[in-house]
């Protein structure tokens, strides 16, 4: 399995069955799978993408964004909850807009689910932290 780090970007190899283990990154030494979700720009969030092998989320959101604000906690507990099996990230639509636009995001907050960049699923409005868990167990699968 290659996971890219969340860090330095870096491409490492995992086995499948040491995800849980907490492996991490042979560059810079962070940690891979990380228990709260990743910030990405317009300069990494194709990067990231792209090279991972396992389910990448996003949540597309704004400071401004109540119904953001008040999904955040729920985001970050999802994240440790899924840690092993999908990476969630997170892009704040206003500083990076050139990546938002690009996906037609018109409703915040939205999450998506990519596989190897590739959209697999979205979904629009907020939500608990156990319908975050079902909604990306249920679409990266």
């Amino acid at each position: 399995m290659q996971v890219v780090c969340p860090h330095c970007l870096a491409a490492n190899r995992v086995p499948d069955a040491r995800l849980a283990d907490g492996p991490s990154c042979g560059k810079c030494k962070a940690e891979l799978l990380p228990a709260t979700a990743i910030e990405l720009t317009d300069a990494t969030f194709s990067k990231f993408l792209n090279r991972s092998d396992l389910p990448v989320v996003v949540d597309f959101w704004a400071p401004w964004c109540g119904p953001c604000r008040a999904m955040a906690p729920a985001y970050e507990q999802a994240a440790g909850e899924l840690a092993a099996t999908a990476v969630l990230a997170k892009l704040n639509t206003e500083a990076w807009p050139q990546t938002s636009a690009g996906f037609g995001i018109s409703g915040i907050p939205t999450m998506i689910a990519f596989q190897r960049g590739r959209e697999l699923n979205r979904q629009s409005g907020a939500l608990s932290t156990s319908q975050i868990v079902q909604w990306v167990r249920q679409h990266t699968s």
